[in-house]
């Protein structure tokens, strides 16, 4: 595709200040910058700073986010999850397809936010989410840490913050990480929206990936190699203010 053509999709960061396990996580400062411009630089460098948007509700992160070149959308406060937002952003937008990068992800590889879309396109019409696996076993245990069982040939079967797929000894041995990047159709979202409150599993596992499972959507995952902080808490944080310095 020549670099001035029109991509045919788009990258939107939901971002919300009230979040109950880290307030103001997304202006969270991470070696100067806060968090939500380390996530739009490293989509900028995917996409491009024309076709990177962050969607929110709060006027402080989008002053943050017009200070260093964003391009802001407005969303209602009443939005039951990020997908969701990113789903009523989507009725300004005219793409063929959007890619949710989470705010809380300060650490994504950009050639891991374009293998994501690739595997969209190549699935065609699945919804696409990527997973990682994990190579330590706290976030194994993590409760805060959304964990992935999928058939081998990569549809989504269960996601879950329990210990899964567990064995017999109660021991670690293999798992994999959901890593949040998803990509789905303007359909796709509005279906997603469409309903007035989460499902029973949905709210109880607190993951938003699993109503796409209950409105009979097919979820691909795509496994990278590469892997990521997502920030849920501040000990998060240092983890990754540790890692970018090197430590």
């Amino acid at each position: 595709m020549p670099a001035t053509a029109r991509p045919d999709c788009a990258i939107v960061i939901p971002a919300r200040f009230a979040s109950s396990r880290f307030p103001g996580k997304p202006l969270a400062d991470i070696l100067g910058k806060p968090m939500i411009r380390h996530v739009w630089e490293r989509c900028v460098q995917a996409l491009g700073p024309e076709h990177v948007y962050v969607a929110t509700d709060d006027a402080r992160i989008r002053a943050a986010c017009e200070g260093f070149g964003a391009r802001v959308l407005m969303t209602s406060s009443a939005c039951l999850t990020g997908t969701d937002r990113v789903a009523e952003a989507a009725r300004a937008l005219d793409y063929e397809f959007l890619i949710n990068v989470q705010g809380d992800e300060p650490m994504l590889d950009p050639a891991d936010i374009l293998a994501v879309a690739h595997a969209w396109r190549r699935h065609g019409g699945a919804v696409v989410n990527a997973m990682t696996a994990i190579a330590d076993e706290r976030e194994y245990w993590s409760r805060n840490v959304p964990k992935v069982v999928a058939t081998q040939d990569g549809r989504l079967m269960y996601m879950s913050r329990a210990a899964i797929p567990a064995n017999k000894g109660g021991s670690f041995e293999k798992a994999w990480k959901q890593v949040c990047i998803y990509c789905f159709s303007p359909a796709q979202l509005a279906a997603f929206a469409s309903v007035s409150a989460k499902g029973p599993i949905e709210q109880i596992e607190d993951i938003e990936i699993l109503r796409f499972l209950d409105l009979g959507v097919e979820v691909r995952m795509v496994e990278l190699a590469s892997a990521s902080i997502a920030v849920d808490t501040p000990e998060d944080l240092e983890r990754v203010v540790d890692a970018l310095r090197g430590g």
